[in-house]
């Protein structure tokens, strides 16, 4: 091939052919690709074309369907019943991941893309070709997965007061579900816990919904923000590195009589309406795709039957287009004891407006006894409709059907260096600073230079009970084996002078203690993991020994009590022989965001997010509450500065005086010293 230019003869060379051939080639097979997509066996399938709208797209693919590929589609089964054969032959919509529930022990990222696409080419082979959606509960970073990222739960990002940080949070959890073929996940919870006795108290942002509301901007960075123009209550997700989110448990799951998990919210509709409430409206407005009914009760009426509330409310007043799905076998629930009259309950739950039922085991008795209440006519066919069209509105939203297979390019985000920093940043800033010392004497910052310091507790060293309920597995875990990260055991040695000594007794006696000679003592006791019904308590004490470590060690020597819980526990009897007290919550993965704030990295600057009782009588107690008398209250929390500000304040302070005399300025290097050893290393 040859062309003429500036009237002389130039070879184009054999690599510059071939590359342009390549360039031609791949357009080609572009278009044919295109082409057999939106035509199939000849015929034009608009729903398949994305050059068309997504309304127009949801009309055209609904218009082809079956009773029985509708009713397949509002179908969410558990990966450990899901086949190919069953994705093809049910039509099935979604699959899940129930607690723990993996691929196989320490899963690769890999091991989880190639499990969910091998699910995803049966949905793709059925009929019409409809891609299912996974769902996965990635509650505190993407928590059911080795490896990955553990962030604070909601109880200690509630304490930050900082919704940038919780939307930071958000888009980096919403890659590493990515990372795992993921597109799906049932977060955030923005339930308003009233009753630390309840069990999911610590997936709640806090007991005040102005704080739950602020924090739903965690939706904006799991899901993507929305340009100015995108229509309100419109579900978006905005890139093949976000996911759909899902904002639960609807409604009033935190106000339950005596914090019983699934139990019944005694309250009248203003009071519905003004505390648990305010928060779904801000998640439908900021484009939530999904919305997740609750297993309690409203003055006795069971949420997943409440006709009112969900078709009413929620897509009504709300004006919410996403769609509705049930918790875990919510439907059997709503009969009690359940799954008795399951009929009856598949044809509440539906009527009441759940448009997705998460079955998840019996799928076929679910698919058989909804196609027959649909044939009788006591399910109206325009329910059926209402469920499918919401379901594939957010399918096509998502992209869903221009890329259904995962693939491993977003593999190396999991765990992260820089998921794993921003875990460290919201750890400190989730710390809360309930005693310090006295304003003469305060304890902390602590000197990293020492002779000698004693780490105690059962929780300095075992990273499930820091990570808490819904890591790994279901209920959590305790140990240091099940996934990576570093406890406060190692971020104290991480922390200290090379010349500062180290010492660990998870229950020193005080015989150890008295004999050792310790300079201060950094002593983290708490709870041990947990998640919903089995974490009910009505008495909220620490796990033992606890109270008796910090009565024998806080005697005999200095201490600073680290509380590693999901909620306030009974501290009162305690308090006077602690010399410095940290409300760590559930830190995560990421034990080094406790020291930075104990050694002065960072100040402490956190506010509790729920009111810390004096005793568990006083309960329910809330800021405001005319018997209000706590031990700690809502919104308290001591700030204190950086070792860094207190040093560049102090040489400020100096720099006024234009003509120091070198004896004040000795004297103040040497008390400075003395006061903050850990300058010595500066």
């Amino acid at each position: 091939m040859i062309r003429l230019e500036n009237k002389k003869m130039r070879k184009v060379s054999p690599v510059t052919k071939m590359s342009r051939d390549s360039v031609r080639i791949v357009g080609v097979l572009l278009w044919m690709c295109m082409w057999v997509c939106c035509y199939g066996d000849g015929e034009y399938l608009l729903y398949k074309d994305p050059k068309q709208t997504v309304s127009d797209r949801v009309a055209d693919l609904f218009g082809r369907m079956t009773l029985e590929e509708k009713i397949g589609q509002m179908v969410q089964i558990d990966r450990s019943v899901a086949t190919v054969n069953i994705m093809r032959d049910y039509f099935i919509g979604s699959v899940l991941s129930g607690g723990g529930s993996a691929p196989l022990p320490e899963a690769s990222a890999q091991n989880w893309v190639d499990m969910i696409n091998e699910y995803q080419k049966g949905a793709l082979v059925s009929r019409l070709g409809i891609p299912m959606i996974y769902g996965i509960d990635a509650v505190h970073g993407h928590n059911n997965v080795y490896n990955a990222t553990i962030f604070p739960h909601n109880v200690g990002l509630g304490a930050t007061r900082d919704p940038d940080l919780v939307k930071r949070i958000g888009a980096a959890t919403a890659v590493e579900v990515r990372a795992t073929g993921i597109p799906y996940t049932f977060a955030p919870c923005i339930a308003v816990c009233r009753d630390p006795r309840w069990g999911r108290c610590y997936e709640s942002y806090s007991e005040d919904h102005k704080v739950v509301e602020d924090m739903t901007d965690v939706i904006l960075g799991l899901q993507g923000e929305p340009p100015s123009n995108y229509k309100h209550g419109v579900p978006f997700v905005g890139g093949r590195d976000k996911v759909a989110a899902c904002a639960k448990h609807y409604v009033g799951d935190g106000g339950t009589t005596r914090g019983v998990n699934e139990n019944n919210t005694v309250t009248d509709l203003h009071g519905l309406l003004s505390v648990h409430m305010p928060a779904y409206a801000d998640a439908v407005y900021k484009g939530v795709s999904t919305v997740m009914v609750s297993y309690s009760s409203w003055n006795g009426e069971k949420m997943h039957a409440n006709t009112e509330l969900i078709t009413g409310y929620l897509k009504g007043t709300l004006k919410f287009k996403g769609f509705v799905i049930s918790d875990w076998q919510g439907v059997d629930k709503i009969s009690t004891p359940p799954h008795t009259h399951y009929t009856a309950s598949v044809r509440a739950a539906i009527q009441a407006g759940i448009d997705m039922v998460m079955v998840p085991f019996n799928f076929t008795e679910f698919v058989n006894d909804l196609t027959t209440l649909v044939k009788n006519n006591s399910i109206p066919v325009t329910r059926i409709d209402d469920a499918v069209r919401r379901i594939l509105l957010v399918k096509f939203t998502m992209g869903l059907f221009e890329n259904p297979l995962a693939d491993y390019s977003f593999s190396s985000e999991l765990g992260s260096q820089a998921h794993r920093d921003l875990a460290r940043e919201a750890v400190r800033k989730s710390l809360v600073l309930l005693k310090n010392g006295n304003k003469t004497n305060p304890m902390l910052p602590l000197p990293r230079k020492t002779s000698k310091i004693l780490v105690a507790g059962t929780h300095a060293d075992n990273l499930g009970y820091q990570c808490g309920g819904w890591t790994i597995t279901w209920q959590g875990f305790s140990g240091n084996k099940n996934t990576r990260g570093t406890t406060l055991l190692s971020a104290v040695k991480s922390a200290v002078d090379q010349s500062t000594e180290v010492v660990f007794r998870e229950n020193p006696d005080a015989e150890f203690i008295k004999s050792n000679n310790f300079a201060y003592a950094i002593i983290a006791v708490g709870e041990p993991p947990y998640a919903e019904t089995a974490g009910d308590s009505d008495k909220l004490t620490m796990l033992d020994p606890g109270p008796a470590i910090i009565s024998s060690t806080c005697q005999a020597v200095k201490c600073v009590v680290v509380v590693i819980s999901g909620r306030p526990l009974v501290m009162e009897p305690y308090v006077a022989s602690i010399d410095a007290l940290v409300a760590a919550w559930l830190p995560g993965t990421e034990g080094q965001g406790i020291t930075d704030a104990l050694f002065g990295d960072h100040g402490f600057s956190g506010k509790l997010p729920v009111t810390w009782f004096r005793n568990t009588e006083q309960l329910p107690m809330s800021y405001g509450d005319t018997h209000y008398d706590p031990l700690f209250a809502y919104g308290s929390g001591l700030e204190t500065e950086s070792v860094a500000s207190i040093v560049a304040r102090s040489t400020s302070a100096s720099a006024t005086n234009t003509k120091p005399c070198l004896y004040t300025v000795l004297v103040s290097a040497t008390l400075c010293l003395f006061i903050f050893p850990s300058l010595s290393r500066l």
